[in-house]
Parts: C-alpha cells; sequence; structure tokens
C-alpha cells in the first residue's frame, strides 16, 4: 500500500507491506517542491508549479515501479487543494501522468492525523488532541479511542498568514504580530466551542513539521521517551521577537528552521503560540502525520477512504 501525499514543500511517495509495519516501511521516497512560490495574486498555480508537480508525480511513478509498486493513492494537501485553478491543475497532471490528484476534507486530513498519533502513542496514553499546522489550514482533532470525535479544519495555516498579514517582510510589524495573534485565538476558540474546556484536560500532540521544527529550535526532549521533543508555549513566545528580527536567509540557519520554511517561521510561530495559549499546556511532538493516519485508513478501508476523496476540494 502506497501514499503520495503532495504538499507545498515536497512529494512524498511511502511504501508498507500490508502484513507489515509503518515502522518498517518498503519504500520512503521525496522529491522537493516549491509550490509556496508558484502561487500568483490572485491564488492560481502557475504553469511552473504545475510543471513541477507533472515531474514530481512522475519521478514517483517511476520510483514506485522500481520497488513493483503499481497503483497508489495520490494525495494534494492545501497548496493544490485551495488554488483557484485546482481543477485545471488536477486535469492536466492526469493528462500528463496518469495519475489523479486527490482531495480529502480538511476535517478528514484532521481525523487522519489523529489516527496516526493514535497509532504512534497507543490506547495507553490517554485522550488525545491532536494539532496540525500546515502551510493553508490549521487542523484540530481529539479523541478517546481510535478514531476521533472532535475535527476541524481553519484558515490558519503558516503560509497564508504570513501572506495575508504581511509577515514575509525583514521587518514585520509588532501590530501585524499582535493581530494575528488575536485573530488565530479568537477563530481557535470560535472552533472549539463548548469543546474547549473538555479539550484542554486531553494530551496536546504536535503533528506538523511547523511544530516539529519550533520544538528543535527550543531544544526541549521529554525525560525518559528517548528522542521524543516537548513544545512549550514560554518557548515561543521567547522566539517570536527573535525571529521577527532576523531575515529569512537568517532564520535558515536557526537549529530546526529549514530554508524552504523559513519565510513562513514567523507566522507559523504566532499561530503556534495562539494554539498552545488556547490548549493551555506543552505540546509532545509526533513523527507521524497525514500520510501515515492516510495509509493505515487505506489498509483497513481503502474503498470507504476512496469514496470520500475526491478530485476537487470539499468544504470541511
Amino acid at each position: 500500500m502506497a501514499v503520495l501525499d503532495v504538499g507545498s514543500f515536497s512529494a512524498r511517495l511511502l511504501a508498507v507491506n500490508r502484513e507489515g509495519s509503518l515502522l518498517d516501511p518498503v519504500l520512503s521516497h521525496k522529491t522537493r517542491l516549491r509550490l509556496d512560490r508558484a502561487l500568483d495574486a490572485s491564488g492560481n498555480l502557475r504553469q511552473e508549479g504545475v510543471d513541477a508537480v507533472v515531474s514530481a508525480v512522475r519521478v514517483a511513478d517511476e520510483v514506485a515501479r522500481q520497488h513493483g509498486i503499481h497503483d497508489f493513492f495520490c494525495l494534494a494537501t492545501s497548496s493544490i487543494r485551495d488554488a483557484r485553478n485546482s481543477a485545471e491543475v488536477v486535469a492536466h497532471v492526469e493528462s500528463e501522468t496518469g495519475r489523479t490528484l486527490r482531495f480529502l476534507p480538511g476535517a478528514e486530513e484532521a481525523r487522519l492525523s489523529y489516527r496516526a498519533a493514535r497509532s504512534w502513542f497507543g490506547a495507553g496514553a490517554g485522550p488525545l488532541s491532536v494539532l496540525d499546522i500546515g502551510g493553508g489550514t490549521l487542523e484540530l482533532a481529539a479523541g478517546r479511542g481510535i478514531h476521533a470525535d472532535f475535527a476541524r479544519s481553519l484558515p490558519l495555516g503558516a503560509r497564508e498568514m504570513m501572506r495575508t498579514w504581511r509577515l514575509d517582510t525583514d521587518r514585520p510589524s509588532e501590530h501585524a504580530i499582535a493581530a494575528l495573534r488575536a485573530h488565530a485565538i479568537g477563530r481557535i476558540r470560535e472552533a472549539l466551542g463548548r469543546d474547549e474546556a473538555r479539550l484542554k484536560g486531553f494530551r496536546a500532540v504536535g503533528c506538523s513539521k511547523v511544530l516539529r521544527q519550533l520544538a528543535v529550535l527550543a531544544g526541549r526532549r521529554r525525560k525518559g521517551l528517548g528522542k521524543t521533543r516537548e513544545l512549550h508555549v514560554e518557548d515561543i513566545r521567547r522566539w517570536i521577537p527573535r525571529l521577527a528580527q532576523l531575515p529569512a536567509s537568517r532564520r535558515a540557519e536557526l537549529p530546526g528552521i529549514s530554508r524552504p520554511r523559513a519565510r513562513q517561521a514567523l507566522a507559523g510561530a504566532v499561530v503556534a503560540e495562539a494554539l498552545l495559549t488556547v490548549f493551555d499546556g506543552p505540546v509532545v511532538i509526533c513523527p507521524w502525520s497525514t500520510t501515515h493516519g492516510l495509509l493505515l485508513s487505506l489498509l483497513q478501508e481503502p474503498d470507504g477512504l476512496r469514496e470520500r476523496s475526491g478530485r476537487r476540494a470539499t468544504a470541511a
């Protein structure tokens, strides 16, 4: 069973044996992308971005066939799903590669992140709140069992907040940072509603590169859990003014901040600080995310998940 996850910064192909474990994949291959630079002011994915996706799908197809894999689920996340010309992008990729990019509603992606975190930490971890800050959206999910009983998707992704609040300049204003923080807190609390108090008692888990890189930047590790990292709200609050003072090229020199994600690092940190403020506690970082949850779901209910996916984005 294989999944190609086409995101803003990479197209990742991950495959496992049907009788095997996600801890032991038979194939893991990544092609770099920069779709964040290929979106125009109107929200369309420009031709160079479309061509990059076509190339990445072709490479994944070739690598998969070399390993005897002839079918894989192509998941396109928010960079393509939310583009104004998403239908044209999907049609062009299919005509050039024979592969169909599929979308899942944001809430479904949140459930998949929860499924991955639950499998990673196990039933003994108790109730979980799973937080996933992507480029275009923020996904929240929570539950006590294998499946989430709460799932929401919010337009609070690091890339989009960077653009909306103009935090991609070398000198972002303190007013813009404060305004984004207030906006994010308001949207998160609105989404949680009456569930806010209940979910504060759950263990908070971070399943995204944004939270993972901030945890590396903060440098904390959980005692007794090997390489597992934690992220605390006070760590983010210390780093936000430092990130604001550095141009993107200098941010990429910091521990954990990759060069492709350096421009959106400040916006991601502000959203993360708002998130941890609302959830009122540290976040434990999980190395698995949506791709792993998708693989688990395909292994156990392939037809049901394919029916819920589509060629075009669906409202969360």
